[in-house]
């Protein structure tokens, strides 16, 4: 029985990690208008942000820039996720209004993965996912990285935040 329950529950939990979020519209929402304006990456976030950048100019788009307070934005995400056991895009529509707020936003799209342990392996999932390929693709001009790594498990969190100005 339990093996059925977990058959049946393992792909709706992947139809859910692969789901990405965008916005190009703003909302009456109270948000902490602060501008972060350090972040210090880690290799693994400098190496994906290349990734990224790397695949959008193989596309033929426009590299990104990458901006400490996205980042930031994304870090909270990837806290609140490993604090609370999910993965999701819980309070999408709060980070977006800030970073539309404070960065002057017009639009604001993100991506998120769990328990990959690489950059690569992140962005291979994120390309094979369509909707997460329509962000990495999309027409933005910066963005935010975070990963982070659950204390307790050892997994990887990462959330991919992309902003056009």
């Amino acid at each position: 029985m339990k093996a059925k329950l977990l058959r049946l529950f393992v792909p709706i939990a992947l139809v859910f990690t692969m789901v990405s979020c965008s916005t190009d519209s703003k909302e009456n929402a109270s948000v902490d208008s602060t501008l972060v304006t350090n972040y210090d990456y880690s290799q693994d976030e400098l190496k994906l942000a290349q990734l990224i950048n790397e695949y959008r100019v193989s596309q033929g788009l426009n590299t990104l820039e990458i901006v400490n307070h996205i980042s930031y934005k994304s870090l909270e995400h990837n806290d609140y996720m490993i604090d609370n056991n999910v993965v999701n895009h819980d309070f999408f529509d709060q980070r977006a209004e800030n970073i539309i707020e404070v960065l002057g936003a017009t639009k604001v799209g993100e991506n998120i993965a769990y328990n990959y342990s690489t950059p690569n392996a992140a962005l291979y999932a994120w390309l094979n996912s369509p909707a997460h390929k329509a962000n990495l693709n999309g027409d933005y001009t910066h963005f935010g990285i975070s990963i982070s790594v659950n204390p307790t498990n050892g997994k990887k969190y990462y959330t991919n935040m992309f902003m056009k100005k």
